[in-house]
C-alpha cells in the first residue's frame, strides 16, 4: 500500500511543475485524494460491498469534484491535474502513466450493458475538457487535445483533435500533408489545429493550383491564334 501511494505521490511531481514539495501534494492536491478515495472504493467494489463502494466514491466527488465509478480499472502512475468535472465510467480501463485534465470524461452513449466504456492504453495524455465516449481502446502514447469529442478507435501514437476527434499526426507523421498540424512531441493544449478549417485550406490551394493552370492554358491558346 504505502509502495503505490509513494508511486502516486511521485507522479504528481514529474507531471507537475506547481508541485513544491510532498506536504503540499498530499494535503492539497484533489486529483490526488480521489485516486486514493477510488482505490478504496475499488477495492470494496470487487468484494461486492456496492453501497459501501459507492457511498465512498460518493463522498470523493463531493469533496474532490471529481467522480471515479468503483468498478473503473485504474493502472500505476495516473495523474488528474485540477481535475474538477472528470468523470470516469463504471467499465473504463485506464493504463499506467496517464495523465488526465480537468473536464475530461470517460463516458458510454447510451444504456448498453456490458462494457460501455473507453480503455486508454499507456502513457496517454487527455486535455482538458476532452469527451471520450464508447466502448473502443486508445492507443498507447497517444494525445488527446482539448475539448475534442473522440467516438471511435485511436491507434497508438496518435495526436487527436476535434468534433468529432480526428487523428492528425500518428507515428510521427502527419496524417494528411496538407495540414499543418502541431508536433505530438511539442503537445501544447491552447494551440492545437483544426482539422476541418485545415481541410478547406487544402481545398483552397488546389483550386488556386487548378486556377493557375487554367490560366496558363488560355494564355498559351490565344499566342498561338
Amino acid at each position: 500500500m504505502f509502495k503505490q501511494l509513494k508511486e502516486d505521490i511521485r507522479a504528481v511531481f514529474e507531471r507537475d511543475p506547481a508541485a513544491r514539495n510532498t506536504l503540499e501534494v498530499v494535503l492539497c492536491y484533489p486529483g490526488l485524494h480521489a485516486i486514493w478515495a477510488h482505490r478504496v472504493s475499488h477495492y470494496l467494489f470487487v468484494r461486492n460491498y456496492i453501497v459501501l463502494a459507492r457511498l465512498v466514491s460518493h463522498i470523493a466527488r463531493f469533496l474532490t469534484g471529481i467522480e471515479i465509478h468503483p468498478g473503473a480499472t485504474i493502472g500505476k502512475g495516473f495523474f488528474i491535474d485540477h481535475g474538477m468535472g472528470t468523470v470516469i465510467g463504471e467499465t473504463a480501463e485506464i493504463g499506467n502513466n496517464v495523465t488526465v485534465y480537468q473536464g475530461v470524461t470517460l463516458g458510454g452513449t447510451g444504456k448498453e450493458k456490458g462494457k460501455r466504456h473507453p480503455t486508454i492504453g499507456d502513457n496517454v495524455v487527455i486535455a482538458t475538457g476532452a469527451k471520450i465516449l464508447g466502448s473502443f481502446s486508445v492507443g498507447a502514447n497517444s494525445k488527446i487535445g482539448a475539448g475534442s469529442v473522440v467516438l471511435s478507435e485511436v491507434p497508438p501514437n496518435s495526436t487527436v483533435v476535434g468534433i468529432p476527434g480526428r487523428v492528425v499526426y500518428r507515428f510521427g507523421q502527419k496524417v494528411n500533408p496538407c495540414e499543418d498540424v502541431i508536433n505530438p512531441d511539442n503537445f501544447v493544449h491552447n494551440n492545437l489545429p483544426d482539422p476541418v478549417e485545415e481541410m478547406l485550406r487544402c481545398l483552397q490551394q488546389h483550386l488556386n493550383r487548378l486556377d493557375e493552370k487554367v490560366k496558363n492554358m488560355e494564355n498559351e491558346r490565344t499566342k498561338r491564334e
